[in-house]
């Protein structure tokens, strides 16, 4: 009797050691999660210095941007002014070329004037090798009858001497002015054309400049479409990791209040055993004389041990349905349907999961026991949810996404297999199925942390 005593109170006090010992676990589990909120709380600084520096980025390509339009509307304004300048100089170059062709009429009628001086000139040189040159007016002279003819055929012969050089001077002026005249006209019409092609070189030039400002315009507004996605990108992971932040305080807190009822437990089932030891002790006592009361006090205490052990452990809720059985494993498979595409490149991106596709209704689980960080309707993933988990002292996220239907809030605390909502076609998706990714730690922008699913879940 003495040694089945000793032996009761040693089960006593492995029972109590037991107790005693998960707390220190769920302490370690409660260090882990404080390691990683204040992990995801440098992250989240990380992503908003980033963002910050994103907007430093966009706005100094938008001033660029704006300096550029503004001297492409100032070259615009230039080619302008050298488009109204080019065409004032083909005014004038047209209406030098009139005059060109008034002048050539004028010429025409110099020419025949002087073409009729020279037959006069032709004849007047005919008559003096004929006559002897001036030997003729010796003789128009001497042939005088009397002083008065002597004085007549000498203003005779003046007259025609100087209707000779008055031909000959007014011959030399017609030639001389009609030099003139075609100098002139040419030599404006060149510097006419000279200006004419300075300005259209002036033009390409400025047309150049336009060119150049447009392909630097363009490729700002490239640079700032570029910096302004990976921005939108930056705030959905600030905006997850805030969420996880949440996610995985609301877990401390869970963390906090099962430690405080393992806690009360224990200190009842301590003072239990203890009120037992005691009451067996005094049985012990009086062994002899109370056989039959120490055999039922042991059975009584035998009875009770074992409805303690009967109790069922708690069991998460789950209201799934046509869905695939939990495993056993660290993850269950998210949904019925079969794997329409898997991890890796895809259309020149990075496709960071796996797509289950299937059709109907089609209820979506999650992976395994956790917080919902995030439920909303993204331009991109549809319908979505994000989960975070905790496992081993390592944190998970999982990712549902395109669901035609939500069935989980931000904060909501789910179990394994427990469903989340229903298979969908919503955001940038081709096709009813489940969008399913896997990330080893939080999840960001990148997507750095995922992890092939395939090789987590059963297939």
């Amino acid at each position: 009797m003495k040694k089945n005593i000793i032996a009761m109170n040693a089960s006593i006090m492995i029972g109590l050691g037991s107790l005693l010992a998960v707390p220190s676990v769920h302490a370690e589990s409660i260090s882990d999660l404080e390691k990683q909120k204040n992990s995801i709380q440098e992250k989240r600084s990380g992503v908003e210095s980033n963002i910050s520096e994103a907007e430093k980025k966009i706005d100094n390509l938008q001033d660029k941007q704006l300096t550029a339009e503004e001297q492409i509307a100032a070259i615009e304004a230039e080619i302008t002014e050298s488009t109204k300048k080019i065409d004032a100089k083909n005014a004038e170059i047209s209406q030098t070329k009139k005059e060109i062709e008034a002048l050539k009429e004028e010429i025409k009628v110099l020419k025949e004037r002087i073409a009729k001086r020279n037959e006069v000139l032709k004849e007047r040189a005919l008559s003096f090798q004929e006559t002897g040159g001036d030997v003729n007016y010796l003789e128009v002279l001497f042939g005088s009858s009397s002083f008065g003819d002597l004085v007549d055929r000498v203003g005779a012969v003046a007259t025609i001497a100087e209707a000779d050089r008055d031909i000959l001077k007014q011959h030399e002026l017609d030639k001389k002015d009609l030099e003139e005249k075609q100098n002139a006209v040419e030599t404006k019409l060149a510097s006419l054309e000279v200006a004419k092609a300075e300005l259209l070189e002036i033009q390409e030039q400025q047309k150049q400049q336009k060119q150049e400002k447009d392909a630097l315009v363009k490729k700002l507004k490239e640079q700032t479409e570029k910096h302004e996605h990976e921005k939108m990108g930056l705030e959905e992971e600030k905006a997850n990791l805030a969420s996880q932040e949440k996610a995985i305080k609301t877990a401390i807190s869970l963390e906090h209040q099962r430690l405080a009822e393992l806690e009360a437990a224990r200190k009842k089932a301590a003072a239990e055993a203890k009120q037992r030891a005691e009451q067996e002790a005094a049985q012990a006592a009086q062994a002899a004389s109370k056989a039959s009361a120490s055999n039922q006090s042991s059975a009584s205490s035998e009875s009770s041990s074992k409805s303690r052990s009967a109790s069922p452990a708690p069991q998460p809720s789950s209201n799934v349905s046509e869905a695939p059985a939990v495993s056993s494993g660290t993850f269950t498979r998210p949904s019925a349907g079969y794997v329409s595409s898997t991890m890796g490149e895809r259309w020149n991106k990075q496709h960071a999961g796996i797509d289950i596709a299937a059709s109907g209704t089609v209820p979506v689980v999650a992976a395994a026991d956790g917080v919902v960080s995030r439920s909303y309707l993204s331009s991109t993933y549809g319908n979505a949810v994000f989960v975070t988990h905790s496992i081993g002292g390592q944190q998970w996220t999982t990712v549902y996404a395109h669901l035609n239907s939500r069935q989980v809030s931000e904060g909501a605390v789910v179990a394994k297999g427990q469903q989340i909502g229903i298979m969908g076609n919503t955001g940038h998706s081709f096709g009813q199925h489940l969008h399913f990714e896997l990330h080893k730690g939080a999840w960001n922008y990148s997507k750095s942390n995922a992890v092939n699913p395939l090789n987590y879940i059963p297939n």
